[in-house]
C-alpha cells in the first residue's frame, strides 16, 4: 500500500545548476535545513548529521545533470526514511520540490509539524541564493 505524501516546493531566482550544486553539497545542509540537523561531517560515501535525536546517516543519489537530490535518512539501523528532491527549470529561475511521505507510525500532528519543518527549510533555502 503506497504511503500518503506531500509535494512541497519553493520556487528560487536562481539557475537550476546553481541551486542544484547548492543543495548537492552536504555541507550546506546546516545553511538551510535547520529541520534535519546541525553539523555535518562525512563518513566514507555516507554524510552524518547531528540532529537532535543524536546521529543521522545520510546517503546521497550520485551527481546527475538531471536535478535529482533524492537521500536516505537513516535514524536508527532499522529506520530508513526516502527523501526525494527535485531541482527543475522554472523560467529563468528553479523550482525545488520536496516529496514527504507520511509514514504508517506518524501521528496526524507529527505528519503537519514535519511539514511545516519541510516548508520553513525549503524558505531558508529560497532565501541563500536569492541575496
Amino acid at each position: 500500500m503506497p504511503f500518503p505524501c506531500r509535494n512541497l516546493s519553493v520556487s528560487i531566482a536562481r539557475p537550476p545548476d546553481e541551486v542544484y550544486a547548492f543543495v548537492a553539497d552536504p555541507r550546506n545542509l546546516p545553511k538551510w535545513a535547520a529541520g534535519l540537523g546541525g553539523a555535518v561531517s562525512k563518513s566514507g560515501e555516507d554524510w552524518i548529521v547531528e540532529t537532535a535525536q543524536g546521529p543521522a546517516k545520510i546517503s546521497f543519489a550520485p551527481k546527475n545533470d538531471l536535478g535529482v537530490l533524492d537521500h536516505y535518512v537513516t535514524v536508527a539501523p532499522s529506520v530508513e526514511i526516502y527523501v526525494p528532491i527535485r531541482v527543475i527549470p522554472n523560467g529563468s529561475g528553479s523550482e525545488v520540490i520536496l516529496t514527504l511521505f507520511r509514514l504508517p507510525e506518524m501521528t496526524d500532528e507529527t505528519h503537519a509539524n514535519d511539514q511545516k519543518m519541510v516548508e520553513r527549510d525549503l524558505n531558508s533555502l529560497k532565501q541563500i541564493p536569492e541575496r
